[in-house]
């Protein structure tokens, strides 16, 4: 099936599980004793994407970007200003959460869940590991209680934690084990659709290895989808099947997660690649003479200028202030979200001329 983008036409496989069409979400700027609106900011700007059933797609980008707020957005948390979220739901039909009532969310809500960031703030001190995660089932008036106990008990096995634990509270776990009490409250309802906000960011490194890869043998054993929100690029070329880069509310650059580390085609993406660190222990410093059995370390590169201002952000494309590469073009005219290979879609004047430097995968 064709679809275009843009005028452009685009291949694209069948029956996504969900596709977001021109998502926008403003947040406008009150001043003066009246709180009249005077701006607005642009978190989220014109942002368009599919996802298809047990894929993993990572939005990634720098802090405020509009990467939560896309997610949010999508699993309606926050109302969007503008734009589909069209979601297929269990029994086969589509469905626009954008549009959808709020009174008649609540059968969507048991496809679509989500785990937090902070392991440590979303989970409440006062309900032990049994409330928590059996507060799904009870929500939504699944089983008795006996029925909810024993469904939180297998829950725990699944996440790797031991049934007994169920009585206890959660200051009792650990940053990991908190993260894995979120990850089974997320599956309690037996979703499709699972949105992982920074689910690995406040975690030591060794156990965000353990976090992630139980997320891929829960993907694996459950057919979940993943929509993975992150900021570290190391972590997303882990765990994900397509990356999806944001710059100041807007998707830049899409493509499959092999393609797009190897030969990124936008100066934004490849900026963020040059500065995930190496771990190779004979990659000499920067500005040091070359040594012999030494590998050289990939070139930085250092963005010059600040973030564009969401609430006032430059005329043409975002990120011409900061971009080496921008000419004229770049600083009048907003550069359209287009397919320039068969996958992967670019939002630059100039993506088809420039070879960038990516990093082996």
């Amino acid at each position: 099936m064709t679809r275009g983008v843009n005028g452009v036409a685009t291949e694209v496989r069948a029956d996504p599980l969900l596709e977001v069409r021109h998502l926008k979400k403003y947040f406008p700027i009150r001043k003066g004793f009246l709180r009249r609106e005077v701006g607005q900011i642009r978190a989220v700007d014109d942002v368009s994407f599919q996802l298809q059933p047990g894929e993993t797609l990572a939005l990634v980008g720098e802090s405020g970007c509009g990467k939560t707020t896309t997610a949010r957005c999508i699993l309606r948390a926050i109302d969007p200003t503008q734009g589909e979220v069209l979601f297929r739901s269990s029994n086969g039909n589509i469905v626009d959460v954008a549009a959808t009532p709020r009174g008649s969310l609540r059968p969507l809500r048991r496809e679509m869940q989500m785990i937090f960031q902070d392991p440590f703030s979303s989970l409440n001190p006062r309900m032990t590991l049994l409330d928590i995660v059996g507060e799904p089932l009870l929500v939504h008036g699944i089983g008795s209680r006996q029925e909810r106990i024993e469904r939180v008990a297998e829950l725990l096995r699944l996440v790797g934690l031991r049934p007994e634990y169920m009585r206890r509270f959660p200051h009792a776990f650990s940053g990991g084990q908190r993260q894995r009490i979120g990850i089974a409250r997320a599956l309690a309802l037996h979703p499709r659709l699972v949105v992982a906000d920074e689910a690995v960011s406040a975690l030591d490194v060794s156990v965000q290895a353990q976090i992630l890869n139980l997320l891929l043998e829960l993907q694996e054993r459950l057919g979940l989808t993943y929509l993975f929100v992150a900021h570290d690029l190391s972590v997303v070329k882990h765990i994900s099947d397509r990356i999806a880069v944001m710059y100041v509310g807007q998707i830049v650059e899409m493509a499959d997660a092999q393609a797009l580390f190897a030969a990124p085609k936008h100066p934004y993406t490849s900026a963020l690649m040059s500065a995930i660190p190496e771990p190779d222990p004979r990659a000499r410093p920067r500005g040091r003479r070359s040594v012999a059995g030494q590998a050289p370390r990939r070139e930085r590169i250092v963005l010059q200028g600040e973030v564009a201002n969401p609430a006032a952000p430059p005329s043409g494309c975002y990120f011409h202030p900061r971009c080496q590469f921008a000419v004229d073009l770049c600083k009048t005219v907003a550069p359209a979200w287009e397919e320039i290979e068969p996958g992967r879609l670019v939002r630059c004047h100039r993506a088809r001329e420039l070879t960038l430097a990516g990093v082996a995968t």
